[in-house]
């Protein structure tokens, strides 16, 4: 019977976990973002890079954190000011942001120093030109991290609460205006291209939301990745689970 017992508990485990298939790529990074078929990141001196072939392409500009997808590469500096790539080069975007996240379906989101929660719809996310206005949408709520795919939007709060937007669209990126809970404790989340969702907990584990679909953008249940690493930072696309380890090591996981 406890032989038994114990190979159930295994069983239990083997279902529960997220086979992963890694190898580490060299250089150091804090932060990775990966979109579109395109990977940025920055490292601890807000050195911004690129993946090209097998290797890491330096991009000039500093950069605290960055983000990649449909939307184009968006980042944040240091003094929280806000850029866009357009055309090779770092645009000023007005406002001020702690983070930004390009994964919506052509809109750009973000949190400020206070985690107060903005979006910038379709239009001027795209069409976004050096000197044109950025008419910032404000949600209600407070977060600390947010991300956006392809039909909705989750975030995490400076408690690791999780919450979903439902309903997000180019032309209306606040989607319900309305933070629907979803358990769970996470410190930091990100949503893919194909709306996949992963996420880091204080513990430094990763998690992804089982069942997530068109139909059912909240998924079903978190279930955890089996990594042997802590981690502090993840990001999905195409089959590809980036991770940054607390180390500042990356790894490129095949999921």
């Amino acid at each position: 019977m406890k032989g038994t017992a114990i190979l159930t508990v295994l069983l239990n485990l083997w279902i529960t976990s997220h086979a992963l298939n890694c190898k580490v790529v060299s250089g150091r990074l804090k932060q990775i973002d990966a979109g579109n078929g395109q990977v940025f990141g920055v490292n601890m001196r807000n050195q911004i890079y690129t993946l090209y072939g097998r290797g890491w392409k330096h991009v000039p500009g500093s950069l605290q954190h960055v983000s990649v997808g449909p939307a184009g590469v968006w980042g944040v500096n240091s003094e929280n000011n806000i850029y866009k790539l357009v055309r090779g080069d770092w645009a000023i975007v007005p406002g001020l942001l702690k983070q930004t996240d390009a994964g919506g379906t052509l809109f750009a989101v973000g949190v400020n120093m206070v985690d107060d929660v903005y979006c910038l719809n379709g239009d001027d996310t795209m069409g976004y030109k050096p000197g044109d206005p950025a008419r910032w949408v404000k949600i209600p709520g407070k977060l600390k991290y947010y991300s956006c795919g392809p039909y909705s939007c989750w975030g995490v709060n400076d408690q690791d609460s999780i919450f979903i937007m439902k309903g997000v669209r180019p032309t209306a990126c606040g989607g319900s205006m309305n933070w629907e809970s979803v358990p769970g404790l996470l410190s930091m989340i990100e949503v893919s291209t194909d709306g996949q969702v992963y996420g880091v907990n204080s513990q430094g584990n990763i998690y992804y939301r089982e069942g997530i679909s068109p139909c059912n953008p909240a998924g079903t249940e978190w279930k955890q990745v089996s990594y042997s690493k802590k981690v502090r930072h993840v990001s999905y696309d195409l089959g590809h689970l980036w991770i940054i380890g607390t180390d500042n090591t990356v790894t490129d996981c095949v999921v």
